[in-house]
């Protein structure tokens, strides 16, 4: 078996969605990861048949949807930590919601993020922080679970919230959840900036204990991967060999966040950079 590569939407804004699916597939990914807010200002707007209508321009151009990221976005004045209940509950709806808008765009995962929307409040300590955070969360994996996908919490680095950091951080949460549908990712520009662990050896360690649900690909100077310092080749060697164990969905995204020389450019060097890793990887085999 093999990985399937998948692109974040976004990078190749603002061009349409039916746009986006033809140059990915045209430059070799297998699928796209969506962010809700590139396919409406709105996504609480966005209709089972918008979802189904999204679904089949990917299909119409080879690839799959194969998860959510970016979630707490828009609309906005979310928080899963707030003290307020209704403005979690109302969080709670949107990510309910983008659990059934996952399912119907044929997607098997979510990816959150949203660091903003889970930093610790003035005038609360962490732990109240953590305990509402965990609310919303255990809601989410409920509907998750339902639906057939998986939520991911998204350990990010300190630089962007105060609130879940590490793989540590977040494997606790999944423990604390303990719903098969909650899981936590390994962000890899996130993970070279919080960890004292190189990657590959993080992953070694925590994706046999079924914890990790997804790969995020990007170098820690937030380029695409093979634009930076970090050494993609021992995280695909450990990410096929994960997943021929049966550790691993098998399913990496690339998600960079500055785009050099631009969108299209930094998605193009980041696939054949990987696939050349993955042929050069398989041929010693």
């Amino acid at each position: 078996m093999s990985l399937k590569f998948a692109l974040c939407n976004e990078v190749l804004q603002p061009l349409s969605f039916a746009q986006q699916c033809k140059l990915a597939a045209d430059l070799g990914y297998d699928g796209l990861e969506v962010a809700p807010f590139t396919l409406a200002a709105d996504p609480m707007t966005l209709t089972d048949a918008d979802a189904a209508a999204f679904r089949k321009t990917a299909a119409d151009h080879g690839l799959a949807i194969f998860g959510l990221h970016w979630l707490l976005v828009a609309p906005t004045g979310l928080s899963i930590v707030d003290a307020d209940d209704k403005v979690r509950g109302r969080t709670m709806d949107v990510m309910e919601r983008l659990c059934e808008l996952c399912k119907l765009l044929g997607g098997s995962y979510l990816v959150h993020g949203s660091p903003k929307q889970r930093s610790v409040p003035p005038g609360s300590t962490g732990s109240e922080a953590w305990d509402r955070a965990r609310e919303c969360l255990a809601t989410a994996a409920f509907t998750a679970r339902e639906c057939g996908v998986t939520y991911c919490i998204e350990p990010l680095a300190q630089r962007e919230t105060d609130l879940l950091n590490t793989v540590a951080d977040a494997a606790r949460m999944v423990r604390e959840v303990d719903n098969p549908a909650f899981k936590t990712m390994i962000d890899c520009s996130a993970a070279g900036l919080a960890e004292t662990e190189e990657v590959h050896a993080l992953m070694s360690k925590w994706m046999p204990q079924d914890v990790i649900g997804h790969v995020q690909v990007n170098d820690p100077n937030r380029r695409g991967p093979g634009q930076g310092e970090l050494d993609f080749g021992p995280i695909v060697r450990t990410l096929l060999q994960m997943h021929d164990l049966g550790y691993f969905p098998g399913i990496v995204a690339v998600e960079p966040f500055d785009y050099v020389p631009d969108g299209p450019g930094s998605a193009a060097r980041a696939i054949g950079y990987l696939r050349g890793i993955v042929s050069g990887l398989r041929h010693r085999v």
